[in-house]
């Protein structure tokens, strides 16, 4: 295809996945009812618990309510829409590709996907623990207002940050793959990989909270042996490969 060609062809894909996501925020706004109140519930907890009558989410301007629809609906609508604007995306490439990268592509995507969602789930059941924590430091008979953009950004960037270190393994089996880095390799970081997750763990969740920091640091490090452990299998399986290949001229 020429250059023309490609842009049109790029043109299209965006245009199809543009109109996924207005869909997807459509259908997601109808329901941002239940997800602002199930995002909520954290601090309705720690006003029954706490005592605190005027504790509640803060709405400061006219437009604030609209505007948390839309930030919730354009989330949920990207995640609605996924399917569709990752197939335009791969539609794309997949031409450009061997069907080794096309194979490599799809494991990839295979294993991530789940992953991040994975990561994510385990930030969504630690985060009200979180909030609940951080509350409580708040001097007793004080009313404590949640800026509903202030909440809103906190509850997104850690459900993604977590999401995404979720992840991680995953690029190391990648870089496994490409030849970069061998599993004996990846092993022999161990100690590194454990005060890098602990570290982060250390980071992502409040410094009172050792429960939800001991979950996330042994979640990421689990998923770093795993990593390791298939990164090595996948160098064994290699050496074989080129010991039969090796054999071959004997052979003859």
């Amino acid at each position: 295809m020429s250059l023309g060609a490609h842009l049109i062809e790029l043109r299209k894909r965006l245009f199809i996945a543009a109109a996924a996501l207005v869909v997807g925020m459509i259908v997601a706004f109808i329901v941002t009812e239940p997800v602002i109140e199930l995002l909520s519930v954290p601090i309705r907890t720690i006003a029954e618990q706490q005592g605190r009558e005027y504790t509640g989410l803060n709405f400061t301007t006219v437009t604030s309510g609209f505007d948390l629809r839309m930030r919730i609906a354009f989330a949920i609508g990207l995640l609605i829409s996924a399917p569709v604007w990752l197939w335009q995306v791969w539609a794309f490439i997949m031409p450009g590709l061997t069907k080794k990268e096309t194979q490599y592509t799809w494991g990839f995507l295979g294993a991530a996907i789940p992953l991040f969602f994975g990561g994510c789930t385990v930030a969504f059941f630690v985060l009200p623990h979180v909030i609940e924590i951080m509350a409580g430091f708040v001097p007793t008979g004080m009313a404590q207002f949640f800026d509903y953009s202030s909440y809103y950004d906190f509850v997104f960037k850690f459900l993604i940050v977590v999401g995404i270190a979720f992840v991680l393994p995953v690029f190391l089996v990648a870089l496994n793959l490409a030849g970069v880095v061998s599993g004996r390799e990846i092993l022999r970081g161990w100690r590194v990989a454990i005060l890098v997750c602990t570290i982060f763990a250390a980071i992502t969740t409040p410094p009172a909270d050792v429960f939800s920091m001991l979950l996330l640091m042994a979640s990421m490090i689990v998923l770093y042996f795993a990593a390791t452990l298939v990164s090595m299998l996948f160098d064994r399986r290699k050496r074989k490969r080129e010991d039969a290949a090796g054999l071959l001229p004997d052979a003859v």
